[in-house]
């Protein structure tokens, strides 16, 4: 449904993009996530023919941006994180004014501008000036337009960005129900919201992507084979002391004892190593009774951070640099 395919866009000798390739399925719900400055923004405008590419290929529901635009186009709802809106119009008007863009024949558009206005609930401040409305009703409004006429791919930039804890909530569900008719890709910086809605997650730093696939995926990936124990045991000493006995540990982790029990975390000099069996033998051996042992755990935000670390300055500097130039400095 939605393909691309090597896509870069150059600036001079600066790549904003370099040499993405990603596709959604029918039906997902795909999280575009990355640092601020590393090119989600810049990719999406791409995709939605805002600005032009450098070399590469996007296809929408099997139309190239580039080459079949109005047909690209007519396939997608876009939601920009700040959707241009006119505060002088009310939301019904604005909307209506939208599907007169869009083309959406008279004799429906009517019932297609109740349909968005009844999705996105804001039905209800439908007459008043959108310039009274506040940040979140505002972004309803900018996703009414990305809904009208059901289009088969809807692209939403920070969709929940400005909105109150219940209206995350709705607007989480909202786009969870377009997944029985739409692809889904959003971006986000509320990595819990993602990790509970999306089917496939694409992660791209310094313009290029670092990771994808589903969210289990990418915690498997950055698990290893650390591992997580909790034992029955009044001292850290004598449980790291136990724990020192066992052949082909890189570093262990022990917190202070909390109720009686000891919590740590051992992680092998291999990678492919299995401490498992090895650290249940040696607390046998210490008479200490072995209350957990599990893999070590990793969310979504840790694997975020680790693969989105950069500690270089003036990288982060060009960046920003060249992203405020493709989106006015609101590159996310």
């Amino acid at each position: 449904m939605i393909e691309v395919k090597n896509l870069i866009k150059r600036y001079g000798n600066y790549y904003a993009v370099n040499d993405v390739s990603f596709s959604v399925e029918k039906g997902q719900i795909c999280g575009f996530l990355g640092p601020n400055g590393a090119g989600k923004t810049t990719t999406m405008n791409i995709m939605t023919g805002y600005i032009g590419l450098t070399e590469g290929e996007v296809i929408i529901n099997g139309h190239s941006i580039q080459h079949e635009p109005n047909e690209a186009k007519r396939s997608i709802g876009y939601l920009p994180e700040h959707p241009p809106l006119y505060g002088d119009m009310t939301p019904r008007e604005y909307i209506a004014f939208a599907a007169e863009l869009k083309r959406i024949p008279s004799g429906i558009r009517t019932q297609e501008i109740e349909k968005v206005m009844e999705a996105t609930k804001i039905f209800y401040v439908r007459n008043r000036l959108i310039r009274n409305l506040s940040k979140g009703y505002k972004q309803r409004v900018g996703l009414s337009q990305a809904l009208l006429g059901f289009p088969e791919i809807i692209i939403l930039d920070e969709p929940t960005a400005g909105l109150d804890p219940h209206q995350i909530i709705e607007m989480r569900e909202l786009i969870s129900s377009l997944a029985n008719e739409h692809t889904v890709l959003l971006s986000s910086h509320i990595l819990h919201e993602v990790q509970e809605i999306c089917d496939q997650i694409i992660i791209i730093h310094r313009g290029e992507i670092v990771a994808n696939g589903s969210v289990e995926e990418l915690e498997s990936d950055m698990r290893g084979t650390a591992i997580e124990i909790t034992v029955k045991s009044e001292s850290a000493d004598d449980v790291v002391r136990i724990l020192s006995s066992i052949e082909g540990v890189k570093q262990i982790t022990c917190m202070e004892p909390k109720n009686g029990e000891v919590f740590a975390e051992l992680e092998p000099m291999n990678k492919n190593d299995d401490l498992r069996e090895a650290v249940f033998n040696a607390c046998v051996r210490g008479n200490k009774k072995l209350l957990m042992l599990r893999p070590s755990s990793v969310s979504l935000e840790s694997v975020f951070l680790q693969l989105t670390a950069d500690n270089d300055p003036a990288i982060m500097k060009n960046n920003e640099k060249a992203d405020n130039a493709t989106s006015g400095g609101d590159e996310e």
